[in-house]
């Protein structure tokens, strides 16, 4: 089983670094999935919609069930039968965003929300984490000027996801890796850590 997951801030550069990768593995292996969350079935897409795009205010333990039930269906759906079958499945976004945006920037604990999103994703768990780090201005500067509803949230707020994924990482078996520069520059610092992976 080979299941990666990208992980890190608003802007990133996650999405790029996920296609860049799923490219260089399509050269030696057949079957490679790219996929994300949420919304990546058709109930996710519906989900991400309240989500994203809901004009009514949420609260953070709603939010995070409705984030929990994209990820059963995900897995269910997905990644679970793409690694059943021997895919390479590599996904922008799993566990570790909930941990780092509802577990601790919305603060209903790292811990609960592991065991919740564990039970959702059926045990599934990434082989590797790689989290793209990048410095607070950097992330600000490269997200879109029409933002989401959670991009929307403001600096402090983003300032929390990405200092949680830094401090998270050591404990969690998650590879930082520096997302600052060009995208080729920073493929080659991911490729060095997953190389070994694929060896």
């Amino acid at each position: 089983m080979t299941f990666v997951v990208f992980e890190g801030g608003e802007g990133s550069g996650k999405s790029t670094q996920v296609e860049r990768l799923a490219r260089r593995i399509c050269a030696q292996h057949d079957d490679v999935v790219t996929t994300f969350e949420p919304g990546d079935t058709k109930v996710g897409a519906e989900i991400r919609d309240i989500l994203l795009h809901s004009d009514v205010p949420l609260d953070a333990q709603t939010e995070l069930l409705l984030l929990l039930a994209d990820r059963a269906q995900h897995v269910a759906e997905v990644i679970a039968p793409a690694l059943t079958r021997g895919a390479i499945v590599i996904s922008d976004r799993f566990t570790p965003s909930t941990i780092a945006y509802q577990g601790v920037a919305r603060g209903l604990g790292a811990v609960v929300v592991e065991k919740l999103s564990s039970a959702a994703a059926a045990g599934i768990e990434p082989d590797l984490v790689v989290v793209l780090d990048v410095p607070d201005e950097v992330a600000d500067a490269r997200v879109a000027l029409e933002r989401d509803r959670l991009e929307q949230e403001g600096a402090a707020f983003h300032a929390r996801v990405r200092a949680a994924y830094r401090d998270l990482a050591p404990s969690r078996g998650w590879t930082l890796v520096d997302g600052t520069g060009t995208p080729d520059e920073v493929e080659a610092r991911v490729f060095a850590v997953i190389a070994p992976l694929f060896s």
